[in-house]
This record gives structure tokens, sequence and C-alpha cells, in this order.
């Protein structure tokens, strides 16, 4: 065997091996790898990092497939339409002006960017410091708050989402459909999400099926207070 052809197998069964082992690896890849407006962002964490709550086959559709669609279809909406160059809030502050694949894969993509942030392994409990004051002072408590976030996410009809968001200083939990959400035009109630949950089927059917309430139950093991903090302060400043 020469060099060349050992080279070759050896490339072909490290291949081999790795696409066997990357639910146990970092998910760091980014799908979209062109010089786009919108890249995908990395994910950050590993496919099974998440588990039990969130498992291992679902986080890896709903990243490199739907979250990874979206992302591909709003890039091609922004050039086709002459939007290179404007931030994302701007876009969705005149999205209803726009064509329907702008504001759909729009929200698809930055929804599923916060989504990804704002969970994280080892997370959940209880938050502190200044957003846990103001949950607390808006809702009375953390378990009232829980009890109409999950109120919220639960009686979403059809697919949508659930946000926690600033309003004013306060914070205020929405709902929305589709891939919509409160930062545009078109939003009932708008204010900056700090935290969203994703209530489409593909966000957790594979595992609890028809049950969302179990899903929604399971999130809070997942939340990373430390970024939503972070989104809250930023929020109040703008």
């Amino acid at each position: 065997m020469n060099k060349r052809e050992f080279l070759k197998r050896t490339f072909l069964a490290s291949s081999g091996m790795l696409l066997m082992s990357r639910l146990d690896t970092v998910a760091t890849s980014v799908s979209i790898l062109e010089d786009v407006p919108f890249p995908q962002p990395a994910l950050g964490y590993a496919y099974n990092a998440l588990e039990p709550h969130i498992d291992a086959q679902t986080m890896e559709i709903h990243y490199s497939k739907h979250h990874a669609a979206y992302t591909k279809n709003f890039n091609a909406a922004v050039i086709e339409n002459n939007l290179k160059g404007k931030s994302i809030t701007d876009i969705f502050s005149n999205v209803s002006k726009l064509p329907v694949s702008v504001r759909n894969n729009g929200g698809g993509y930055f929804n599923h960017n916060l989504y990804w942030e704002i969970m994280a392994p080892g997370a959940g409990g209880e938050p502190a410091n200044e957003v846990g004051k103001q949950i607390t002072t808006n809702f009375g408590s953390f378990a009232k708050f829980k009890e109409d976030f999950a109120k919220a996410a639960a009686g979403q009809f059809g697919s949508g989402w659930a946000w926690l968001i600033v309003k004013d200083e306060k914070l205020q939990i929405v709902g929305s459909a589709n891939q919509d959400n409160p930062l545009m035009d078109i939003a009932p109630v708008k204010g900056t999400p700090i935290l969203g949950i994703d209530v489409w089927e593909h966000a957790y059917y594979l595992k609890y099926q028809n049950k969302r309430a179990d899903y929604i139950n399971a999130f809070w093991n997942v939340v990373n207070w430390h970024k939503v903090e972070d989104k809250f302060a930023l929020a109040k400043l703008a």
C-alpha cells in the first residue's frame, strides 16, 4: 500500500469514528458556511448535553435541519429583498411591509438563536440577582411565574412560542403563533424577549409525544438563568 492510499484509508476510518461519536462532541459546526448576512450560530454544547430533559435526537434534528433551513431561507429572503446590511431588529420593526418569507424565516432564525442560548447543561433552578427580583415583583413569586408561563406555553394553539419579555422595564409573559416574536411590528404586545420556549411539535414530539405539558415542565431544568440575566440587563438599557 502506497502512502497516498494509506492516508486515504486512515481519513475514511477516522471520519467514520467521528460520525459515530458526534453525539458526544460539542455541536460547534455552523451549517451556513457562505458569506451570508445572518450565519447560523454554533449550538455551543453537545446534542445530548440537555438529556434527559431534551433528547439528543430531537436536538440534532431541530438544530441541524429545522433551524438550518430557517437560516438558509432567511438569508435568501434578505438578499432577494435588498435587506443586506440591515439589523434583524430593523427588519422586524418593518416586517409587516415585507414578504412573508422574511417574517417566517427571520422569526425562525432569531427565535431559535435565543432558544439555544437560554438553555445549558447543568442549568435550571431558581433565578437570583435582578431578574429573580423582578420576577417576584411582577408575578408575586417564582412559582407563580412558572405557573403563568407554563399556562401560556401550553395554551398556545397549534405551533408557536411563549415568551418572557421586558416592556417598560417590567416583565411580561406573552405568546406568539408560528415563528412570530415580540420584536415584530405585527406583535399584539411588543417587547424584548429574554426567555422563550418553542412549542412547535418538532421541539418535543420524539420524547414527549402529545404531552406538551411534560416538555414544558422539563424545560425548567435546562434554563440558563445567567444568560437570561444578561439579556434582562441589556433590555433595560435599550
